[in-house]
């Protein structure tokens, strides 16, 4: 039971939108548990209402049709405990109710079990059976293991499916996702998806400007990659016998078909970059290895995803991703790092977005020490579609807004417009004299950390900084700052507030 969990939740995950990944939880229910019905309900947002969204076993024609709120039918009553409900003959339990259009009048077991992500009524799970028979433990503990598994990835393909019906312009609602603050402000900009290198999950969707450089590109990566193999293979001659080296013949046969590279090719030829070509074909294929019943080439999955690595840091080896930097940019990530948010131009930079991260993170201190807004702990964040797309960081709710339209784009230029007016009133009086009405002086002093915060700190009026934050240089390096390289960060410090007290 666990690898078949493991197997659905894992098909689940690579869903491209809210539609296939229930589509796949119902069928593969309904197969591991030799049930007539498996059946998906979600809560509508805003209120407490479920519809069926998806089903094996009931009409098709009943999904979107069949709504009933939390005090209706034994779905509503799973809801409304947000505890499974097992019955043996469901349609004799004061509870049931008996919609014409789904046919369940011939099934008698019922099993429902909620299903939660962050204390949030996401819908119900449901499997029915024709006999009057009570479900036992094991079915009840699956249901539920798979359940609390699946609820961050349907939280998950429900944003996604989002963002990708906006790209087809079918959508017109604002989307938000909610995480934590990061740092204080609002920023509005065109997202810049960052990602690990050779990091073939982490690579973003992004549109190809020469679909022939792409594939020139991608052949090229191919093409290195097969020599590779070749050349690991002799190398491995004295070291490994003949049967161990087929892997590297496995390899550039994998490398050599038509499934692999055509496909990647017509990922690029639809307008999709390389990389997010490659990704998508790796994540497709890689699938149907784990859906197979034997172990043996299930495990090529392994195999196809080490091939699609190896192609990407054939094309990330070719240069630096040379890309646009816009002019009002939110730098956005599975997990931005300091060195991530030290690459972008500080005058360029909009806002900061990490789908992982508190507060506390060192990004979010960096984040504040320069006044950009942040948005960390984004869970559910779908990172890779986000590329190139305008965004609203709120660093105030924490929340971060997707394409925002044009009546919440405008409250929210608003917002940042009174911001700058208020900081440019501040500057107005930032070198007057800090004392209280009684005469009494207060020194006014910065928090800083930055070389780059110096000049507008002193600028601003400052007596001096009351906590620089020694941590920075560490976060801004992949390395320890040397003795003599700290020596000349707290000598230019000093110097520049000198005689000003720099604590």
């Amino acid at each position: 039971m666990l690898d078949i969990l493991r197997r659905i939740v894992q098909e689940v995950n690579g869903a491209e939108d809210l539609g296939q990944a229930l589509d796949i939880i119902v069928a593969r229910v309904k197969a591991a548990l030799s049930v007539d019905v498996c059946s998906i309900y979600l809560t509508m947002p805003e209120r407490e209402q479920l519809v069926l969204m998806a089903t094996q076993g009931l009409n098709a024609s009943a999904v979107l049709q069949v709504r009933l709120d939390y005090e209706e039918g034994l779905v509503g009553l799973v809801a409304q405990r947000a505890e499974p409900v097992n019955i043996d003959d469901a349609p004799r339990h004061p509870r049931f109710k008996y919609f014409p259009e789904t046919g369940e009048e011939r099934y008698h077991a019922f099993l429902g079990v909620p299903i939660i992500h962050q204390r949030r009524m996401l819908g119900v799970l449901v499997v029915q059976h024709h006999d009057e028979v009570r479900f036992d433990e094991d079915h009840v503990a699956f249901l539920v293991t798979l359940a609390a598994q699946l609820a961050g990835a349907i939280s998950h393909a429900e944003i996604s499916g989002g963002i990708l019906r906006m790209r087809d312009q079918q959508l017109h609602d604002d989307l938000f996702v909610a995480g934590v603050p990061g740092s204080p402000g609002v920023g509005i900009g065109e997202a810049v998806v960052v990602y690990s290198l050779a990091d073939l999950d982490g690579v973003p969707d992004r549109t190809a400007s020469s679909p022939a450089d792409e594939r020139r590109q991608f052949m090229e990566a191919v093409h290195r990659v097969q020599t590779d193999m070749i050349e690991l293979k002799e190398r491995m001659g004295g070291v490994l016998p003949a049967e161990e080296r087929v892997l590297f013949d496995a390899y550039v046969m994998m490398l050599s078909s038509d499934s692999l590279v055509q496909r990647t090719v017509e990922r690029i030829n639809e307008g999709n970059w390389a990389p997010g070509a490659l990704r998508e074909t790796v994540r497709e294929y890689a699938r149907m290895f784990e859906e197979m019943d034997d172990p043996y080439l299930r495990e090529r999955a392994t195999d196809l995803r080490d091939i699609g690595r190896r192609i990407l840091t054939c094309l990330q080896s070719d240069g630096e991703d040379a890309r646009r930097i816009p002019a009002r940019a939110v730098l956005v990530g599975e997990d931005v790092t300091a060195t991530q948010l030290a690459e972008i131009p500080p005058e360029n930079l909009a806002g900061v977005v990490s789908a992982r991260g508190s507060g506390s993170s060192h990004v979010a201190i960096l984040a504040r020490a320069m006044g950009v807004p942040a948005v960390m702990g984004l869970s559910d964040l779908p990172v890779g579609r986000l590329d190139g797309r305008e965004v609203v960081v709120d660093g105030y709710m924490g929340r971060v807004y997707v394409q925002p339209n044009a009546i919440v784009l405008c409250e929210f230029e608003r917002l940042a417009e009174e911001e700058r007016e208020l900081s440019e009133g501040l500057n107005e009086i930032a070198n007057e004299p800090a004392v209280t009405r009684d005469g009494v002086h207060v020194p006014i002093y910065v928090n800083s950390g930055l070389i780059s915060d110096l000049t507008p700190s002193a600028d601003s009026g400052a007596e001096g900084i009351g906590l620089y934050r020694t941590e920075v240089p560490f976060m801004l390096r992949e390395r320890f700052p040397g003795e003599e390289e700290q020596f000349g960060i707290y000598r230019t410090v000093l110097e520049a507030f000198a005689p000003r007290p720099v604590t």
